[in-house]
This record gives structure tokens, sequence and C-alpha cells, in this order.
């Protein structure tokens, strides 16, 4: 059986393309059941007393539920703006809470704030209990689709609006060191804004297995499409 020059060319690029992305599909499966299992274990641990000592590893700790005892910087915080609530603009209120005898903070998320009409109006980020013992659900700073040059470098003055949240960044400004996480404020406590908290929507496991069977499909109807016009080919060939 003899196969024409192009079709095999053809053959032979797009077959490991596609069992390439079969794979890949396979492997973010395999990802993503690793993930859920850590956000189960991670919902499913105690309490996590923030200190110097707490890994900074935003990742192993992701929604790991934690406390701290300290006290608010009231007179430095900042403003995260470009984020939407319910279609409207606003910005999340990131307070810098230094935890008690200690020089390290972490930014509490105490939620949500409409953005004015004038943006020259900062709004009100007044707090009533400074020092407090706070809970809430650690997580990653929000992320953006675009990170345009300059966006991590805070606002002159306080509060700072922001574009995108670099804990070291924003340490170099207070002057003293972050986690590399937020504390989303628990809904329960005072002094917080709008808290609407989320666990991050991920395609499930099964959805890329589904995917990589129709790439597998693909890759073995291509082949059985090639070997069929081999034989046709070869027929055609023959009757001449």
């Amino acid at each position: 059986m003899k196969f024409k020059f192009i079709p095999t060319l053809i053959y032979l690029c797009l077959l490991p393309v596609l069992l390439a992305l079969g794979a890949w599909q396979l492997d973010r499966s395999q990802q993503k059941r690793g993930l859920i299992e850590s956000q189960a274990q991670a919902l499913a641990s105690e309490i996590l007393p923030l200190s110097p000592l707490t890994k900074n590893d935003a990742e192993t700790l992701r929604y790991r539920q934690a406390e701290a005892v300290g006290r608010y910087d009231v007179a430095h915080q900042f403003l995260l703006d470009n984020q939407i609530s319910e279609g409207k603009a606003g910005y999340f209120v990131l307070t810098p809470f230094i935890l008690a005898g200690k020089k390290q903070a972490v930014l509490v998320n105490r939620g949500w704030v409409p953005l004015n009409p004038d943006r020259s109006i900062l709004p009100d980020l007044q707090i009533s209990q400074i020092e407090a013992m706070i809970s809430g659900r650690i997580n990653n700073f929000p992320s953006v689709g675009i990170r345009l040059a300059g966006a991590e470098i805070p606002a002159a003055g306080w509060p700072a609006v922001v574009q995108v949240v670099d804990s070291e960044v924003l340490a170099k400004k207070l002057g003293y060191p972050l986690f590399p996480f937020q504390l989303e404020l628990a809904k329960e406590l005072p002094d917080g804004f709008k808290r609407d908290w989320h666990t991050s929507t991920i395609m499930q496991p099964e959805q890329h297995t589904a995917y990589a069977f129709q790439w597998f499909a693909l890759a073995l109807t291509l082949t059985i499409l090639f070997i069929w016009y081999g034989f046709k080919n070869n027929d055609a060939q023959s009757k001449k």
C-alpha cells in the first residue's frame, strides 16, 4: 500500500498535535483532582493562628481558616481598584493587621465598597475596634487579566489606591513585612464592608477527561481516514 506525500505529511503533522492535546487534558484532569483535594483538606483543617512562623506559602495555606491577635494600622490602608460587585465598580479595602508584639502584618480584605462618581473622593475607611482578635479565610490576592507596567505601584498618600497587589511592594511602602496572602475577614465580624467570599470556580476533572477523549477520538478518526485513503488510492492504482 502506497501513500501520497502530501496526505502523509498532513497526517504526520496533525497526529502528534492531537495526541499531545489529549495528553495535556489528562494532565490537567490530574492537576484539578489534586487542587480539589487540597481545597477540601484546607477547609477541614483546624483554625491556623497567624504568627511569624506561619509558612509564607499562599498556595499551601489557601482557604485555611485563620485567626490573629493584634491591631489594625488604620492610618495606612489600600484600596484595590477595578473590583466589580453586581455590575458595579468599586474597591476592595485592604487594611494591614499587625500581629501583637510582632513586626509583621497580614493584609485583611475587609470587603467591597462602591466607587464614588468623583474618583477624587475616596470612601471612609474608619475602624471602631483597632485592637482586636480577627478571623477569616486565607486566600490569594485578586488577580487581573492583563497586568500593565507599574500597576503594582500604589498611589501617593493614604488610603493608597493600587491596581495590582504585590505584597513586597506594599511592604516597602508600609515599612514592615507582609504575608504573601490576604485574610478575607469573616462575615460575622465588625468593621467590614460587603463580603461575599467564594471558592474559585474551576473546570471539573471529568470535563478535562471528556476533552481528552475527544482529542484521542479525533486522532483515531484521522488514522482510520488516512488508512482508508491509502487503500482507496492503492485500489485506484491497481485498476489502471
